[in-house]
């Protein structure tokens, strides 16, 4: 064989190994594939507005706060699998850890309520304070805490007695939360650009961290592993926060108009739903300088979401929109009509 050839050869093998090394340590994914997309569209229909959503992995189930009731979705079949009714104004749901209830965080009737998860029977309704939004549950404390936005203060729930032990004090109005699992609690303050910490066995506030270059910061994703929060923001921004120090670690570009984020445990990437822009921000947080991966058109409105971790699914919600009303001095924000029948559920996945 000529040494010119055995030189072409081995050249040829050095970059072909080369190129797998560079495969094997790159991503899961490649940035160019765009891996997300949407793979299917629950239609609920119903009136009304929505807020929030939590998924169930284990029991395959998605609870939506939509308007004065909970729908209930079998997210193996996409069909409607029943209703929690009777409420005012619903926002979000929280799940206890052993299975067995939920609850309900009932803004106009500023009241947590209680459901068991296998009947959707209510079982109880406890007071709370002013128009309940975010609603979380506490594992290490048994605890459910729901995060009144126009009180701005937390009310604590003892899960076994369905008690309040507690009403906290915040520094502002609450927005999305998180906990660590061992009794550390985090929630963001829209209206001061902050970020708290909480004990949960102390029950009191014990950190407020200024988000610089975050304006309403409203949805809120923890790298549990990794001491990181996420909180997206207006301005088409997501701050990043370590979860000991308060230090702000990064401001990333997403989308505008979220109002929720996720994390993937897995593949170490958050998500942000921007209702505003109608796209799903993919970011890679397991690489410096937190690149995005992908920006995914969803649909206008689709601003909160979940993460299935169980399926890889993320589920999106909203509906198609009539023209804006012209603006009022009562109403300068006036929200479109919605198309009766609309109201959807977006799948994501890859």
């Amino acid at each position: 064989m000529p040494m010119q050839h055995s030189f072409r050869l081995l050249a040829r093998f050095f970059a072909a190994a080369a190129l797998l090394c560079g495969l094997l340590a790159a991503p899961s994914f490649l940035v160019a594939q765009k891996p997300y997309h949407i793979v299917d569209r629950w239609k609920l229909g119903g009136d009304g507005w929505w807020d929030c959503l939590t998924v169930d992995p284990t029991g395959h189930r998605l609870y939506i706060a939509h308007g004065a009731r909970v729908d209930v979705v079998d997210t193996q079949t996409g069909k409607l699998a029943g209703s929690i009714g009777n409420l005012q104004g619903t926002h979000a749901v929280a799940l206890d850890d052993a299975g067995r209830f939920g609850y309900i965080s009932d803004g106009r009737a500023n009241a947590v309520v209680v459901f068991d998860r296998a009947t959707l029977a209510t079982v109880a309704t406890i007071p709370a304070g002013t128009n309940p939004d975010e609603i979380i549950f506490e594992p290490a404390t048994q605890t459910v805490w729901a995060f009144n936005g126009r009180s701005s203060d937390a009310t604590v729930i003892d899960a076994a007695t369905r008690k309040v032990v507690a009403t906290i004090p915040l520094p502002g109005k609450p927005e999305f939360a998180a906990v660590d699992g061992k009794g550390g609690v985090f929630d963001n303050i829209e209206d001061k650009n902050k970020l708290v910490r909480l004990d949960a066995k102390a029950l009191k506030v014990t950190a407020e961290w200024p988000l610089t270059g975050c304006d309403s910061p409203s949805g809120l994703a923890f790298d549990i592993a990794g001491g990181r929060l996420f909180s997206t923001c207006d301005g088409k921004k997501m701050a990043v926060t370590d979860a000991k120090t308060g230090k702000q670690l990064a401001t990333v570009a997403i989308g505008e108009g979220p109002d929720g984020a996720e994390w993937d445990a897995a593949q170490k990437l958050v998500f942000s739903p921007n209702g505003g822009s109608g796209t799903l921000s993919v970011i890679d947080a397991g690489s410096p300088g937190y690149p995005a991966l992908e920006e995914l058109e969803t649909q206008r409105g689709a601003r909160t979401m979940a993460y299935d971790s169980a399926a890889d699914r993320i589920y999106l919600i909203t509906a198609e929109f009539g023209p804006r009303p012209a603006a009022t001095a009562d109403n300068p924000r006036p929200r479109p009509a919605i198309v009766p029948g609309s109201f959807v559920v977006l799948v994501v996945g890859r």
